[in-house]
C-alpha cells in the first residue's frame, strides 16, 4: 500500500466519521448519516421494567415464603416444624431439609432486593434525568428565552 493511498483511505474515513448531539427533547431523527440511533430510551419504558421489578418484588413476598407457610404459635412455618421433627426422630433428612429451607430464604430474600433495587434505580433514573432535561433546557436557551439553535451548539463540540 502506497503512503498517498494510505492518506487517503484515512481522509475518507475522516470524512464519514462525524460528531452527533441530539438532546432528549430534539424530534427523534437519528444520526444523519441514515442509521438509526443504537440506543434509545423512553420514560414508558423505564416505568414498565421498574413497575414489573414491583410487582414481581410483591409476588414473591406473597407466594413464595415456604418459611412462613402454616406457622405455628412459635412463627415456625411448616417446613421448619417438619425439619425440626425428622432431626428430633434422628432422621439426617431434618437437618439436610433445615438446610434447603435456610439456601431458598436467602435465595428468596436476593431475589426480591434485586427487584426492589431494579424498582427504585429506575424510578431515581427517570426524576434525576428529567431534571437534567430541565436543566440543560434552561441552560441552552438565549437571553431572550428562545431556543439556542442546533448551528450554535455545534460550535462547542468541534
Amino acid at each position: 500500500m502506497a503512503w498517498d493511498e494510505w492518506e487517503q483511505l484515512k481522509a475518507q474515513a475522516a470524512d464519514r466519521q462525524s460528531t452527533h448531539t441530539q438532546l432528549n427533547q430534539a424530534p427523534t431523527q437519528g444520526p444523519s448519516t441514515g442509521g438509526k440511533p443504537d440506543l434509545v430510551v423512553r420514560q414508558d419504558d423505564l416505568g414498565a421494567v421498574g413497575h414489573d421489578a414491583f410487582v414481581l418484588h410483591g409476588d414473591l413476598v406473597k407466594k413464595v415464603d415456604i418459611a412462613g407457610a402454616g406457622m405455628n404459635s412459635d412463627h415456625a412455618g411448616s417446613t421448619h416444624q417438619a425439619a425440626s421433627a425428622l432431626s428430633k426422630s434422628n432422621f439426617t433428612m431434618g437437618d439436610e431439609l433445615m438446610t434447603t429451607l435456610s439456601v431458598w430464604e436467602s435465595q428468596v430474600k436476593a431475589v426480591r432486593q434485586a427487584c426492589a433495587h431494579i424498582s427504585n434505580h429506575l424510578d431515581f433514573s427517570k426524576k434525576l434525568h428529567a431534571n437534567d432535561d430541565a436543566e440543560i433546557g434552561a441552560v441552552i436557551m438565549r437571553r431572550d428565552g428562545s431556543e439556542m439553535p442546533v448551528s450554535e451548539l455545534d460550535k462547542y463540540y468541534r
